[in-house]
């Protein structure tokens, strides 16, 4: 009989730990909502949930933009999960329902078969705590994971204190654990209003709204409710910079614009202040979706790539549910937290429907559905917002922080500073150039400009780069792909993601690629012409 080659794929297949009818990503409304309706419905249901997250996390931005405004009380685990659980009582209604809640939980890839993968015995989850990683497969899969901050760059926005929506909301309601004082919001409508008012519902003081149009976006009631408490409103303004002498903002520098965002000489206002928070607009989050395959179309009034649903929430994979903001955010949805749960009541039914159980009533009604208003479109509000800023603030502004790449690198699609490359191929090199051989493609900039490649993989900088890149290129942002996305899809130690459990198959030999002479093959395997060091390295160590 002919023996087992150890470097064919034999015995390698990852195995998961558990198996599991449903599994929900995210525990907010829409989330909750899904996985208990699933187990009411006799489906075995795991709700996974990041919260809470650990600190050396947070501080990297992932998955929100906290702004390294943290209160030290982060680090005491315990207390964030009691937090965390108190803040979110539907979670005790999940475990009644006979749901396994995972808290603290990431979930950093998917892996199905498809094209380049044939040998899975089911798809399956990457996950993650804050000690180890491992697989879990599943039958049904909803994603409720929710949208993230957008962000733009201005002079010294890299400093300690810029903060998105959704990461000062987390940190004041979820964590308790903000440490700002002192409060200027970017941007009005829904969104900052609603953040504003939070932030002085929890004893921050807001030093001011700002805001690029002239007039102030959003339900008027709510802004003179806020005018009324003390809050300055500065219409027809952008920000020109933050200032600070330790590396944290102490105040931001403000300047008026004319209709088409240009500063207008004398109309500088310095406001003293220890946090910015951007509040101009969410994105679904879509990056496990992209993973497991399901189709993304760009809508603008949802805020940018969603995925494309049925009327029972199923996504273009059969077996992939999407429900929530990660399925479309508009600020139209903020008033309205009854759709997002019925949006997951319904996802749930139909994934437990489609398991086999028995269909309840309720299936039988529509979602309930909250249109954006036409004049929402908001990649037109971030664009002002960013013409805004480089008038204000110029080109050599940081685009991507983790990799210190700025606008103009970016856009004549310089390599990194650090890497002191200069040829004249590289000084000719320039987006114009690159669209003689087609439309722009981020994944091409990214390994060019290396925007988008650091530690929060690219939570921070996606849409700006997006932005910049379509004004550049004279084109629309839907043209503008989105960069591709490959596990981990959110960053984690190594110690975490080090397979404790692969198996002894996987080990042996593992630097061997089918045993093909011209890739990367173990040079001390017999018969082997090149003689490399690390042969000899193998066989003192083995010796030993």
């Amino acid at each position: 009989m002919r023996g087992t080659d150890p470097r064919s794929i034999a015995g390698k297949a990852p195995t998961p730990e558990r198996h599991v009818a449903l599994v929900v990503v995210g525990a907010g409304v829409t989330g909750i909502a899904a996985a208990i309706e699933a187990a009411r419905a006799g489906i075995e249901v795991m709700l996974i949930d990041e919260h809470p997250i650990d600190n050396d996390m947070m501080a990297m931005d992932a998955p929100l933009c906290f702004g390294q405004r943290i209160d030290p009380s982060v680090r005491n685990r315990a207390l964030m999960l009691e937090r965390v659980v108190e803040t979110n009582p539907g979670l005790a209604s999940a475990y009644e329902a006979g749901v396994d809640v995972q808290l603290g939980t990431y979930v950093w890839g998917a892996f199905v078969n498809g094209p380049t993968v044939q040998e899975l015995p089911a798809p399956m989850l990457g996950l993650a705590d804050d000690r180890r990683s491992w697989l879990v497969g599943y039958d049904r899969l909803i994603v409720a994971a929710g949208a993230r901050d957008v962000l733009l760059g201005f002079p010294g926005w890299e400093r300690a204190g810029t903060l998105g929506a959704g990461g000062a909301a987390a940190l004041l309601v979820r964590y308790r654990a903000l440490a700002a004082r002192r409060l200027v919001v970017l941007g009005s409508g829904a969104l900052g209003l609603q953040t504003a008012a939070l932030a002085l519902e929890h004893g921050v003081e807001v030093a001011g709204v700002v805001e690029v149009g002239a007039r102030v976006r959003g339900h008027a009631a709510t802004a003179t409710a806020l005018a009324e408490r003390g809050v300055s409103f500065y219409t027809a303004h952008t920000i020109h910079e933050a200032r600070g002498r330790t590396g944290e903002i102490e105040s931001v520098v403000l300047v008026a614009v004319d209709g088409t965002g240009k500063p207008i000489r004398g109309g500088l206002k310095e406001i003293a202040c220890d946090a910015v928070c951007w509040a101009i607009g969410l994105v679904p989050s879509v990056e496990l979706l992209h993973l497991v395959g399901a189709r993304l179309r760009f809508v603008s009034s949802l805020g940018g790539w969603v995925p494309e649903v049925d009327a029972r929430m199923r996504t273009s994979v059969p077996t992939v549910f999407a429900a929530g903001d990660c399925a479309g955010f508009h600020d139209g949805r903020l008033a309205t937290p009854d759709v997002a749960h019925a949006q997951g009541r319904w996802a749930g039914l139909a994934a437990a429907e489609s398991l086999g159980a028995r269909a309840r009533s309720e299936t039988q009604h529509e979602v309930p559905v909250v249109s954006p208003a036409p004049d929402t479109g908001p990649h037109a509000y971030w664009q002002a917002w960013l013409d805004s800023l480089i008038a204000a603030g110029g080109w050599e502004v940081n685009v991507c922080q983790c990799e210190e790449v700025t606008r103009r690198e970016l856009v004549e699609t310089k390599p990194p500073r650090y890497l002191k490359w200069d040829s004249p191929q590289m000084n000719a090199r320039r987006l114009a150039t690159l669209l003689r051989d087609g439309p722009v493609n981020q994944d091409q900039i990214k390994r060019l400009t290396r925007a988008g490649m650091g530690p929060c993989q690219s939570r921070r900088c996606r849409e700006q780069v997006g932005l910049l890149l379509a004004q550049a290129a004279g084109t629309t942002l839907d043209r503008i792909p989105l960069p591709t996305f490959r596990p981990p899809i959110r960053p984690l130690p190594l110690n975490v993601l080090w397979p404790a459990d692969e198996p002894a198959a996987m080990r042996d030999t593992w630097v061997s690629w089918f045993g093909i002479p011209t890739q990367f093959s173990p040079h001390w395997t017999a018969g082997m012409a090149v003689d490399e060091p690390t042969a000899h390295a193998r066989l003192i160590l083995s010796d030993e």
